[in-house]
Order: C-alpha cells, then sequence, then structure tokens
C-alpha cells in the first residue's frame, strides 16, 4: 500500500483519470500524494517551510501538467521527478534571493563535519548546480538514484535512455561531485 492507503495500480489509475479531464479524481490524487510529495521536498531542503513551499508549487505543477505524464512508468515515478525539480526551483529561486539581499556570506559548512540535517544536502544542491552547467545529463539520474533510491531501471524509463547509458551516467556523475563535497575545486 502507498501513502493514503492506495495502490500503486490505484494510483495510476487515479493519476489516468485525472489526466483525462476528471477534476474530482485530480482532487483526490492531489490529496493522496501530497505526503508523498513533501517528503521529497524534505529530502532536499532541510527548513519545513521552503519543503511546503517546494511541495506546493510540486502539486500545482503535477494539477497543471499532468498531461505530460505519458502513462508508461508509474505516476509516483514522474511525481517524484516533479517534486525533485520543484525543490531545486526552489532551493535557487532563495539562494538568489538570499544574494540579492547583499547580506554577508557565510562559511561553507564543511560536508566532513557537518550533520546531513545541518547543511549537507545544501552542499550536494550546489554540487549538482556546479555540474549542470557542464554535465546537465548526469544531474537528474544522479538525484534520483543517490538522494531518493530510486532503482536504474526506474531512472532508466524515466529518462527513456538504455539502462547501460544510466548507469554510466551516475557513475560519472558520482565522480564529478566528490570532489565538490569535500570542499575542494
Amino acid at each position: 500500500m502507498t501513502t493514503e492507503g492506495l495502490t500503486p495500480d490505484e494510483t495510476d489509475e487515479l493519476a489516468r483519470r485525472a489526466r483525462d479531464g476528471d477534476r474530482d479524481a485530480l482532487e483526490a490524487l492531489l490529496s493522496a500524494v501530497r505526503p508523498r510529495t513533501l517528503n521529497v521536498c524534505r529530502g532536499v531542503l532541510p527548513h519545513s517551510s521552503d519543503a511546503e513551499d517546494a511541495c506546493q508549487e510540486a502539486l500545482l505543477n503535477v494539477a497543471t501538467k499532468i498531461g505530460q505524464w505519458g502513462g508508461r512508468g508509474r505516476f509516483t515515478t514522474w511525481l517524484h521527478v516533479v517534486a525533485v525539480n520543484s525543490a531545486r526551483t526552489t532551493y535557487r529561486r532563495l539562494k538568489n534571493q538570499a544574494v540579492a539581499t547583499d547580506t554577508p556570506q557565510l562559511e561553507r559548512p564543511d560536508p566532513r563535519t557537518t550533520s546531513v540535517i545541518a547543511g549537507t544536502r545544501l552542499d550536494l544542491l550546489e554540487a549538482m548546480e556546479t555540474i549542470e552547467r557542464d554535465h546537465p545529463q548526469f544531474v537528474e539520474p544522479l538525484l534520483l538514484r543517490d538522494v531518493y533510491g530510486m532503482s536504474y531501471e526506474e531512472i532508466a524509463q524515466h529518462v527513456g535512455a538504455p539502462l547501460g547509458t544510466v548507469k554510466a551516467q551516475i557513475h560519472h556523475g558520482r565522480k564529478l561531485v566528490r570532489p565538490l563535497l569535500r570542499g575542494t575545486p
């Protein structure tokens, strides 16, 4: 059973009905997946209010873009990616706002001595932002695998790439991220 007592097949069926224009199904779907969406956002953003904002953005994206879910894979896989992207967008927005306020820059936490809750996830987001500039193909598979624990097969299906390609992208992405997490260029 998934969140709110729906099986994966029931969730997919509700999503199909919502995608086909059933407003009641859409409302039921959004209610059913909200806890899962919030948990994904909390996995990226350590502050509850920021995670709530990202969750709301993700649910709005689900409501307005559900037609983009092709129905080939599980709805929850598509939802997961929407939630991750919303959390990353929220992070970027917050980061830009912080820079715009011209506050003094705080020293970056050292991931070797900082707890996961206190800041390592933010270091990971910074690392992802850095590698995304030159290697965008590595970011999504790496986040989905190493942060959210999705299987290689689910990731391959979602991104529409062969399994071997996805594994190689994750391997190369890890090689690029490691030095950034250690605080070295």
